[in-house]
């Protein structure tokens, strides 16, 4: 009689365990999302966080939609095929080799793309600075600050 509720026991919790890992969602950073979501649900996280009224709200969804596009997702970090913080790939041909250091004078396209991201957010700034109260930009930079130094510190 033990046995087999023993049995039964572990059978539920084996059964429970796999129902539940098939209803997580993936949080994968490959995952795609759609644009248009993406795009109305960080304008509607700012608009709740800084409290914008409605035609803030409506200038602010204009330019998240502009630059979209421009603010996407990061190449891999330093050429290697498996995405940032992700060893390469298998290549046969340079197999146990480190790729090259940037030569004088090149930066490669990691520090290309940095370079592009910075000018953008520095344009992204400006039209929301325009959009936002004093206050509520204040407090948006602060935010971001705060976004910078924990990426660093990772």
């Amino acid at each position: 009689m033990k046995r087999m509720i023993l049995t039964l026991m572990a059978a539920a919790v084996v059964g429970t365990t796999a129902f539940a890992q098939e209803k997580k969602e993936c949080q994968c950073p490959d995952q795609k999302f759609d644009k248009t979501e993406m795009v109305k649900h960080r304008t509607d996280e700012a608009v709740k966080r800084y409290n914008l009224n409605d035609k803030q709200a409506k200038q602010l969804l204009e330019l998240n939609n502009k630059y979209a596009d421009k603010m996407g997702p990061r190449p891999p970090h330093h050429g290697h095929k498996g995405g940032p913080g992700r060893p390469p790939k298998d290549n046969k041909d340079a197999k146990g080799q480190r790729p090259e250091p940037p030569k004088d004078g090149q930066h490669g396209k990691h520090h290309e793309h940095h370079q592009k991201m910075e000018e953008t957010m520095k344009a992204y700034d400006a039209e929301l600075q325009k959009i936002m109260t004093a206050e509520q930009f204040k407090s948006y930079q602060a935010d971001m600050k705060k976004r910078r130094e924990h990426r660093e510190k990772k």
